[in-house]
């Protein structure tokens, strides 16, 4: 949507921005600024995000895993 649109429905606009919906806003013709919700809308349903748990898995982790130890510690104790 051009600058001049954005102008004429900008609260509308922002109703649906809060709604989940996002908009890029134009100047020129040229995307100029990106209007959207401020935060998470909702949760994922599953089939939505099923394929980020499709792939294989890192074949270092678990060699990275033992790096890092199970020792719970505070990262602040000794400042």
């Amino acid at each position: 949507m051009d600058l001049k649109e954005f102008r004429q429905n900008a609260a509308e606009l922002v109703r649906r921005a809060q709604a989940g919906e996002e908009f890029t806003i134009t100047v020129s013709g040229r995307p100029s600024a990106r209007l959207m919700p401020a935060g998470p809308t909702h949760w994922r349903r599953w089939d939505e995000i099923a394929e980020l748990f499709s792939s294989p898995t890192d074949p270092d982790w678990q060699h990275d895993r033992e790096l890092v130890g199970n020792d719970p510690r505070d990262p602040w104790a000794n400042r």
